[in-house]
């Protein structure tokens, strides 16, 4: 700093001694070091907290002041309200008790690579604005395309490449609009009325909505049914006899998506044979493989995959079981130049040489927004921290937790598995008991769920397919042990035992 600046800079702090520094180091080094044992203590104790939430609605406001304060408090005070205001109203994602969704998963690299991201805070637009940003992703986008065996197709070292996007939703939007201009610009944007979109009923429900958002007409979304007999996998014969309908009558078949594990049952959708249908009638083929793609880092379940050399993109999301932390979507395409070309921007205010000459990428053009956190830290952290064969053991460890839960389903002939368990997800349910109609089994099934998070001990979900009722038991969070899952089919036998009690008295 020149001379001037240096005493500018003394004048400024002269004037006001309690000078506004929203960014000393060394009071940042004190709140990150309060903030790392409240953390750890967090994760430490997390099991002495209710999984789901006890609170009801709006009992926040009814604790915090109706304005902001006037003046600073200290940071011991803000983190004691966390613990006695906000930790009440959680939902703990991370006790090793919580087997609701599918996981959105954490580690300890995962956590000091975000660290490290806000510490840059780099709004990697394009390559220029942080060309280690931009690189690194590039990078590890290739390091995880490897572990999956993709084709070069995909990867940057091929004639392909990957993005990291917040979500699946994001991707489909992205791939779906790229798919959309690319038809339009044969058959003219007066038809955009014409185009047809794929899917099944088990398709994540985001679908729909992403397809209204890219200006296709509801009545053009296709959902079709897929049937227990089929495990509630998109049937391909199916797919061409609704396609061909549709050729009939004038419309433009435009985008099938397919999903590897489906939200409810973790359903794979043949995606060789889909692709052989899409293929001829020049439809845009994307792959949901959200959850379970990432178990097929492991070869024994990469066969899940086979037939992704056909399809034009897949996303995948490290978040949910490769231990990332929230948001982290992986997005391969084969054509980058299909997306660019329909989300590309350039105002003059980002033009410089390196842009210009096309000889780097702009990652503001592979997305919707054009601001991006430098998200592949996080990534990049956990893969050389812990190596493929750590993360492969970890996907195999939770699979393991998974089958010795269903053998205990197994085991107690009042309940049955209603479809095949694949990765860490067991969909069963109470069967039906003598003299109770089928209604009255899903009621009893409600209850049972019901009584069982209400205790605080376990958080379960349930899903409707084909008419039933299910409940679903996923195994996925980081602390979960075989001991936490053995303690939640305990509670659920227990709690069934009073439940059928009840019933017969």
């Amino acid at each position: 700093m020149g001379s001037l600046g240096s005493e500018f800079c003394t004048m400024s702090k002269s004037v006001d001694s309690k000078e506004f520094k929203p960014l000393d180091p060394e009071e940042f080094r004190e709140k990150a070091h309060k903030a790392v044992d409240f953390i750890a203590d967090y994760y430490k104790n997390i099991e002495n907290y209710p999984v789901l939430s006890q609170v009801q609605p709006g009992y926040l406001r009814n604790r915090l002041p109706e304005t902001p304060p006037d003046t600073p408090e200290s940071f011991d005070t803000i983190l004691r309200d966390v613990q006695n205001d906000i930790i009440p109203g959680m939902t703990h994602w991370l006790s090793p008790n919580f087997f609701a969704f599918f996981p959105a998963t954490v580690s300890s690299a995962a956590f000091v690579g975000d660290m490290l991201c806000n510490c840059f805070n780099a709004v990697g637009f394009n390559w220029l604005a942080s060309p280690a940003a931009t690189e690194l992703e590039m990078v590890v986008m290739d390091w995880l395309a490897t572990m999956l065996q993709l084709p070069k197709t995909f990867m940057f070292s091929g004639s392909g490449g990957g993005v990291l996007q917040s979500t699946t939703s994001e991707s489909i939007l992205c791939t779906l609009v790229a798919a959309r201009d690319r038809v339009l610009k044969e058959i003219g944007v007066q038809h955009i009325g014409k185009l047809v979109v794929y899917g099944s009923d088990q398709t994540h429900s985001t679908y729909m909505k992403v397809c209204k958002i890219a200006g296709i007409h509801p009545q053009n979304i296709r959902s079709l049914p897929t049937t227990a007999e089929d495990d509630f996998s998109l049937s391909p014969r199916l797919l061409r006899k609704v396609v061909e309908a549709d050729v009939a009558q004038g419309l433009v078949p435009l985008y099938l998506c397919a999903t590897m594990g489906t939200t409810s049952t973790t359903a794979i959708d043949p995606i060789k044979h889909l692709a052989d249908v899409a293929v001829d009638y020049r439809m845009w083929v994307h792959v949901d493989a959200a959850y379970g793609g990432n178990a097929c880092i492991c070869p024994e379940y990469r066969h899940f995959l086979d037939g992704v050399e056909l399809v034009d993109s897949l996303s995948l999301s490290p978040h949910k079981w490769l231990l990332t932390y929230l948001d982290c979507c992986c997005l391969w395409v084969k054509k980058p130049n299909l997306i660019v070309n329909s989300l590309s921007t350039n105002p003059e205010y980002l033009k410089n040489k390196i842009s210009e000459s096309d000889s780097a990428v702009s990652y503001k053009d592979w997305q919707v927004g054009t601001g991006r956190k430098f998200k592949s830290l996080r990534l990049w952290l956990v893969l050389r921290s812990y190596g493929v064969t750590n993360l492969q053991n970890h996907i195999r460890t939770d699979i393991q937790m998974a089958i010795t839960f269903e053998r205990l389903v197994r085991s107690d002939p009042r309940f049955e598995i209603m479809v095949p368990r694949r990765f860490s997800l067991v969909c069963f349910r109470l069967k039906h008991f003598n003299g109770f109609d089928s209604a009255y089994t899903e009621l009893l099934n409600k209850m049972l769920l019901d009584r069982v998070n209400s205790t605080g001990r376990v958080y379960m979900t349930h899903t409707m397919v084909g008419g039933v009722y299910l409940l679903r038991f996923a195994v996925g969070a980081t602390l979960t042990k075989d001991c936490h899952v053995v303690a939640a089919w305990e509670l659920i036998r227990e709690t069934t035992d009073a439940l059928v009690k009840d019933c017969y008295a």
